[in-house]
This record gives C-alpha cells, sequence and structure tokens, in this order.
C-alpha cells in the first residue's frame, strides 16, 4: 500500500472518529440536566481545533516524516502485501479508540469530549503529511510503501523507483522545440 493512501485514510478515520465522539458526547450531555459537559467540550473543541492547526502546518508535517521516510529500505519491485492486510495492522487502534470512548461517553459524556477533542487535533495534526510525502516523492522521483507491521511497532517503508513519474501529466502538451533563430 502505498504510504500517501495510508496517511490520507489514517487522516479520514480519526475525523471520523472525532464526528462519531462529538455526536455521541452531544447526544449523551442533551440527556443530562447540566450544560456545564457541552460548555467544556466546546472549549476543548475549540482548543484542539487550535492546537492541531498550529501542529499540523507543512514545515512540521515535513519534519515529522523525515525520519520514516530516511529509514525506508530500498527495493527494486513493488510489495506483495495486501493493502487491506496493511490498513487494518496499521489502523486498528483508531477503531478500538472510537469503540471504547463512544462505549465510555454514554455514561461519562465528558469522557467522549476529551477524546473527541483528542481525535479533532491528530486530523488537523496529520492532514499536511501526505502533502509533504507527496512533494518528496515528485521531488526525487521515488514511491513509498508500507510494510505490514504492527501498529504497535514503528512504521517500516519501502522506498521504489517512482515507474514513469518522470513523463508529462496527461493533459499537458510537451513543451515546444527550441526555434533555430539566432544562429549563424
Amino acid at each position: 500500500m502505498l504510504f500517501v493512501d495510508l496517511l490520507r485514510l489514517t487522516v479520514l478515520l480519526i475525523g471520523a472518529a472525532a464526528t462519531v465522539l462529538g455526536a455521541v458526547t452531544a447526544l449523551a450531555a442533551g440527556q443530562e440536566s447540566s450544560s456545564a459537559t457541552l460548555i467544556l467540550a466546546a472549549g476543548w473543541w475549540t482548543l484542539a481545533i487550535v492546537l492541531g492547526g498550529a501542529l499540523g502546518s507543512s514545515s512540521r508535517a515535513g519534519q515529522a516524516m523525515a525520519r520514516a521516510l530516511a529509514s525506508a529500505r530500498t527495493a527494486t519491485s513493488l510489495p506483495t502485501e495486501s493493502a487491506g492486510r496493511v490498513v487494518f495492522l496499521r489502523l486498528w487502534p483508531i477503531g478500538a479508540f472510537a469503540l471504547i470512548v463512544g462505549g465510555l461517553a454514554w455514561p461519562f459524556p465528558q469522557v467522549g469530549a476529551v477524546g473527541a477533542g483528542f481525535a479533532i487535533l491528530n486530523a488537523l495534526a496529520w492532514r499536511n503529511r501526505e502533502r509533504a510525502v507527496s512533494a518528496i516523492e515528485e521531488r526525487d522521483g521515488v514511491r513509498f510503501y508500507v510494510e505490514a507491521n504492527s501498529a504497535l511497532q514503528p512504521i517500516r517503508l519501502i522506498r521504489t523507483p517512482g515507474l514513469g513519474r518522470d513523463r508529462m501529466p496527461a493533459g499537458h502538451p510537451p513543451p515546444p522545440p527550441p526555434s533555430g533563430r539566432g544562429e549563424a
């Protein structure tokens, strides 16, 4: 599986978890007579948006990906791992987090509020990492693939040649040939 696809899917899943947890928190807190949980949740979610925006800046995204990309091993053939297996092995903690926090949010809406804010912060902090990796792939003419390993271990990447990435993108005409003017 391409690393940029895994990063994109990670952000989408964390954002979906934040949305579900926010909805569960609002429903569970609406059953209480006090609105303190909703006020606390709104404040924490606002802070999470601001922090996530700052942590997810383009310059920080490139720095965050540097070690993983630098440690990628080089291969001349594409990995044979199933994309579904890689996704499950790497992203199951997001689902476990959403299920556990979502279950605790019904009796304790504050837990859901904190969990939703944590997910918002992480989704925003990771939002530019896919673009940073894509920029490096374009610059170097390579592709990064994810090796299947546990989510509890550091990610292992495979660096492969870009396979024709030096060609012009579809829809772009080739540059005009040099004119013969100025020659004697």
